[in-house]
């Protein structure tokens, strides 16, 4: 039974195996995939992003609970966490005038405990928190999703402050990780 290997066991040492461009590129074909497979099975895609805004309000919980077990913030971006409240504020603004739904509750509780490790890391654990690594300037994303959002926003028959506010919300949520990630890059991880 030692020499026998599982087709998934087999695909995962194959892929091991690849140069980087190649699991690059297998990479993106597999999340190409997995968007179509989802694009023809979800029917209702609001239970998907309810599904979304709660895995969201969950990882950050899970977050909370290891900065004050572990007391340390050591690796993580208070930028990219002060650009996840400023995107979560904002979408709740969106929520409460435009659908007042369950994803105002969930942006809700997302935000308040955002704003705890917010609270967490500038306050409790200033003393483990990695300044220097985190230089990532976040005007650098703020100002072009501001801009992009005049130029580019959702056709409804909202108030256009609404919209714009809306498309900035979007935007700023898909580069809202940068920070995070030049940390990660400063550190070496």
């Amino acid at each position: 039974m030692k020499g026998y290997k599982t087709p998934i066991h087999a695909a995962a040492t194959w892929v091991r195996r690849q140069p980087p461009k190649i699991k690059i590129f297998l990479a993106v074909i597999t999340a190409l995939a997995a968007l179509v497979f989802l694009r023809m099975v979800v029917e209702d895609h609001d239970s998907l992003f309810v599904v979304a805004e709660a895995a969201h309000a969950i990882g950050i919980s899970v977050l909370i609970y290891k900065l004050t077990k572990e007391r340390t913030c050591a690796g993580l971006s208070l930028k990219s966490q002060e650009l996840t409240a400023i995107f979560l504020a904002v979408r709740l603004y969106c929520s409460f005038v435009m659908e007042y739904d369950i994803h105002t509750l969930l942006d809700s509780a997302t935000l308040v405990t955002t704003l705890w490790v917010i609270y967490m890391m500038r306050f409790k654990l200033r003393a483990s928190y990695m300044d220097d690594k985190d230089n990532f300037a976040i005007y650098y994303v703020l100002i072009p999703c501001a801009v992009l959002s005049f130029l580019i926003h959702p056709s409804t028959h909202h108030h256009l402050v609404n919209r714009i506010s809306w498309a900035f919300c979007v935007y700023l949520e898909a580069v809202s990780v940068l920070p995070q990630l030049r940390v990660m890059q400063n550190t070496k991880v």
